[in-house]
């Protein structure tokens, strides 16, 4: 199990990278979903994740920092969650959450 900490840096390197500033981050439980981000740019994350792969937690990470940028899934994040992953090696339609 990944830890706290080391989950939230994950996410600051991904943010950095995407060119966003997230005002919070948390890990918490949540039953129904594996992420959310709200209006004010707090990114609210599963603990499931830390048990997650690196691709299962990146294409979660990326998407919640995306919707920074997109309130909705529109072909312009679309496009961006498969680049940003793609420079990683990662490949968005084959990771399942």
């Amino acid at each position: 199990m990944m830890m706290i900490n080391d989950f939230k840096k994950e996410v600051l390197v991904w943010a950095e990278q995407i060119g966003v500033e997230p005002k919070e981050i948390h890990v918490r439980r949540m039953t129904k979903k594996w992420a959310s981000c709200s209006s004010r740019g707090r990114l609210t994350f599963s603990f499931e994740l830390l048990n997650k792969s690196y691709p299962q937690r990146a294409k979660a990470i990326v998407h919640e920092l995306l919707h920074l940028k997109y309130n909705s899934h529109n072909k312009m994040f679309k496009s961006l969650l498969s680049a940003h992953l793609a420079k990683r090696g990662i490949i968005s339609k084959s990771i399942k959450l």
